[in-house]
């Protein structure tokens, strides 16, 4: 079973990556935050198997709400356990820490946000027991290319969708949702997401969401639902993100 030591790339990555396409623009213009050219993102994810906490930082020249070039600098970390059949299936217990520059361009229109970017990808996984079959051993550097998309064709309804492939493993990961405004607050609705790592290891989740609920300056995004892998494992996640303008 080398390949579900490669989870943890496609899990703390995906969600650093892909945290800014559905909470960061809920409302874009914020109490005469127009000018602001920083995102700072934080969330932290768990499931029965593993859990991840990412931070980071999105700068935008032209200001968060126009057109015009961005860097993306992520990183997080986060333990994993799998059993390990190569090792007489015991649970081995693995560690990572992953970290990103990604400079890229954001293109606005009329309530759509696009961001595309590609960059250099860092990833190390540290093992306990130690696996050599692990498909994901030791420290990687690769590159990594994605898309971000936030789409709001009226008001109260809003679309986002992300998704990004990294050189290291090969690993990829996406996510669709929808959500409807609700007592005009938060956007509620349901989720859907894929990670992949390693050739040989992926995870479907589909659950709900609460986006763009804001508390002074930061906004509060969560999930919940069930999560299937090619291990024949099954769970309930959960996540919690956070995000300020500046």
């Amino acid at each position: 079973m080398r390949a579900v030591s490669g989870v943890a790339a496609a899990l703390v990555v995906a969600a650093g990556l892909g945290v800014l396409s559905y909470p960061a623009l809920s409302d874009p213009s914020p109490r005469g935050d127009d000018q602001a050219r920083f995102l700072l993102f934080s969330s932290s994810d768990l499931w029965r198997h593993g859990g991840f906490s990412h931070g980071g930082v999105l700068w935008s020249q032209r200001g968060l709400d126009r057109d015009g070039p961005v860097l993306k600098l992520m990183f997080g970390g986060g333990l994993y356990y799998y059993r390990s059949g190569a090792l007489g299936n015991i649970d081995v217990r693995g560690s990572e820490l992953a970290g990103a520059v990604l400079p890229g361009w954001r293109f606005v229109r009329h309530g759509t946000y696009i961001t595309v970017f590609a960059g250099y990808d860092f990833q190390s996984h540290r093992l306990s027991p130690d696996d050599p079959t692990a498909g994901l051993r030791g420290a990687y550097s690769g590159l990594r290319a994605g898309v971000e998309l936030w789409h709001q064709p009226t008001p109260s309804i809003m679309i986002a969708a992300d998704a990004s492939v990294s050189t290291i493993g090969p690993g990829y990961s996406a996510r669709l949702a929808a959500g409807w405004r609700l007592l005009d607050r938060f956007y509620f609705g349901p989720e859907v997401q894929a990670f992949a790592a390693d050739d040989n290891y992926r995870q479907v989740r589909g659950g709900v969401h609460v986006t763009g609920l804001r508390f002074e300056r930061f906004e509060w995004s969560a999930g919940f639902g069930w999560a299937g892998d090619s291990d024949d494992r099954g769970s309930l996640y959960g996540k919690l993100g956070m995000i300020a303008r500046r």
